[in-house]
């Protein structure tokens, strides 16, 4: 395959990219073709989970794939999640709870709550929300105020 057009829906608009290289991460799709910025580069390795978007409804760390692996796919950055309610719900606590401090690995904790709680019927538990955050990383914040929102969350959607 060589460098070629890229088709993807993302965060719900059928978007199009020319001339796509191969070796193309998705991440670097999403911030400099696409201009979302959202999502974080982190380590680049699949360590920290600031690069976590929704492809196809899963969370996936955008760093580790090749944007042409998932043509004409549906992908959902922090952007998108920010314009559904369960996005809202998360942003609110995560704002609330201080769970923000610099910010940086906040989007990708972000998506992939949300991803556990897209689905139909209650919440998980609290810490079924917290294991499932396992691969994220946090620098500033120790991880109190992170739990605070996710119990907030959790709260809010009883």
């Amino acid at each position: 395959m060589s460098d070629g057009p890229l088709t993807l829906t993302l965060n719900g608009k059928l978007r199009q990219f020319e001339k796509v290289p191969d070796s193309e991460r998705l991440l670097d799709t999403l911030r400099w073709r696409a201009g979302l910025k959202g999502t974080k580069e982190g380590c680049r390795t699949g360590g920290c989970g600031a690069c976590t978007v929704l492809v196809n409804g899963e969370p996936t760390l955008s760093c580790l794939l090749l944007s042409h692996e998932i043509d004409a796919e549906k992908v959902t950055t922090i952007e998108g999640l920010a314009s559904e309610k369960i996005g809202r719900v998360v942003i609110k606590a995560f704002t609330e709870a201080g769970a923000v401090q610099c910010g940086y690995c906040t989007p990708g904790f972000v998506v992939a709550l949300a991803a556990q709680l897209r689905g139909a019927g209650p919440p998980p538990s609290v810490e079924s929300l917290l294991d499932g955050l396992e691969g994220n990383l946090c620098r500033c914040t120790g991880y109190r105020a992170i739990q605070k929102a996710v119990e907030a969350v959790h709260e809010a959607l009883k």
